[in-house]
């Protein structure tokens, strides 16, 4: 088995470490789907840590166990008294115990494709300038085994026909307007100077559109590579955040408040005009007025609010 290095900066010829973080909250049941997929990558020069965000379920039990069977590659930690800090506080957890120079995020019930590292890894290579690659998920309902739910299994395009490299800050505009899809969490691998230039995730969002707003501050920097290749898997529960949150009417106030964090981040950092943000002003109004939007229609608002390169 490959021995880590106490250092993820690769020498001349050495292939990149790549630290996969799993923020771990309650995922008992799917907990270890994820760690073996991981286990199953082609591409071999990895570590795994396993942040736990005050499980009361027993993953805390299971993360143990992995760190204990292989020690030299896998690691668990947590909160100071076992505290739930919320999903946010547990990525940059484990983001300051990464060893590498590339950065993999992987949540505890999602899975990955065995050829998803080596593809990704060889992306970045291949790309020097660019600070983070993502391309297209599995919306994966057909995990419940049962024939409807197998029906449902879809694959969102992306939103680009080719392999594309998006500068600063156009894509974080297009996602604000819903004219690219927005990457799944378990989808990205970053250069680690990336996330330290973002500051890592915003640790106000503890659970819903934390990946959003992680998201804002790397697109706002960073040159992207989008591609339209799918190599993971995010599964679709009733009982998740999102879910939830949707079926009690919550998730449009959740989004306006993520745009007016937005709003207030980028006044800090010096941006009052310009596409990106034109497009949250434009898709603060759409939330606003939902009524509206549906009459006249999704379309030809998106159309009305276009945001050029």
């Amino acid at each position: 088995m490959t021995t880590l290095s106490e250092r993820g900066t690769p020498q001349a010829g050495e292939t990149p470490l790549v630290s996969v973080v799993v923020p771990v909250f309650n995922a008992g049941p799917f907990l270890r789907e994820a760690v073996e997929s991981v286990w199953a990558q082609t591409y071999d020069r990895w570590e795994l840590i396993l942040a736990d965000d005050g499980s009361r379920d027993g993953s805390r039990d299971v993360a143990r166990e992995y760190a204990e069977r292989e020690p030299g590659r896998i690691r668990y930690t947590e909160h100071p008294g076992n505290a739930d800090l919320g999903s946010s506080a547990t990525r940059n957890l484990g983001v300051r115990l990464a060893r590498g120079s590339l950065i993999a995020f992987l949540d505890a019930d999602d899975v990955w494709l065995p050829g998803k590292l080596a593809a990704q890894v060889d992306l970045l290579a291949r790309h020097p300038g660019v600070g983070m690659v993502y391309g297209e998920t599995q919306y994966w309902y057909s995990w419940t085994g049962t024939p409807e739910d197998r029906a449902r299994d879809t694959i969102p395009p992306v939103g680009v026909e080719a392999t594309t490299v998006v500068p600063p800050p156009v894509l974080l505009a297009r996602c604000v307007l819903g004219q690219v899809t927005v990457p799944c969490t378990c989808s990205i691998v970053l250069r680690r100077e990336a996330i330290d230039r973002a500051g890592g995730w915003e640790e106000r969002f503890t659970g819903m559109f934390d990946d959003q707003a992680f998201y804002a501050k790397v697109m706002l920097r960073e040159r992207v590579l989008v591609v339209p290749e799918c190599w993971d898997r995010y599964r679709r529960r009733p009982d998740s955040m999102y879910a939830t949150a949707k079926r009690e009417g919550s998730v449009r106030l959740e989004r306006l408040a993520y745009l007016a964090w937005l709003r207030d981040y980028l006044t800090a950092q010096g941006v009052t005009s310009g596409p990106v943000w034109t497009a949250v002003e434009r898709a603060a109004w759409c939330e606003r007025h939902p009524r509206l939007v549906r009459l006249v229609g999704a379309s030809r608002v998106r159309r009305w609010f276009a945001v050029g390169d």
